[in-house]
């Protein structure tokens, strides 16, 4: 069974409690109980949610390494901040899909750029939670072609 993998950056384990009128109230935890129950025998999904760069590049290359699938990733704030994680991104063939809960254009100005977006093989933005879905069904339709 093929392996998606979701990495989830800063401050997404606050998901449900920081600004709820933003992000909504599910938390984390609630959108990977759904991602599991709406894919369970389909694909194997892996997750993984760290607020420190470092762990989450780390994460990344091991799943990388394991030639997994594909990735979903919603890097938070290190979106607009880190070539690092950009770099490890664009130095492997592991087709991603960037998800941003809310609609960044809505929002200001700094949050407009992305570092990871133009070597995604897709960005999605403002669906809510919805866009992980989204994200999975793409890539998992991307994969059997």
């Amino acid at each position: 069974m093929k392996t998606i993998a979701i990495l989830n950056g800063p401050n997404l384990d606050r998901l449900g409690k920081r600004e709820p009128e933003v992000y909504g109230r599910t938390t984390l935890q609630d959108v990977e109980n759904a991602l599991r129950a709406e894919f369970s025998g389909r694909v194997n999904l892996e997750f993984f949610q760290s607020n420190h760069e470092g762990a989450l590049i780390d994460r990344f290359s091991a799943w990388a390494d394991a030639k997994i699938s594909g990735l979903v990733i919603n890097p938070g704030g290190l979106t607009h901040t880190s070539v690092a994680l950009r770099d490890s991104l664009a130095g492997s063939d592991l087709p991603f899909v960037e998800v941003r809960i809310s609609n960044v254009y809505k929002r200001e100005e700094f949050r407009h750029r992305s570092f990871t977006a133009p070597i995604s093989v897709g960005v999605i933005t403002g669906l809510g939670i919805e866009g992980y879905f989204a994200a999975v069904r793409f890539l998992l339709q991307r994969s059997a072609s």
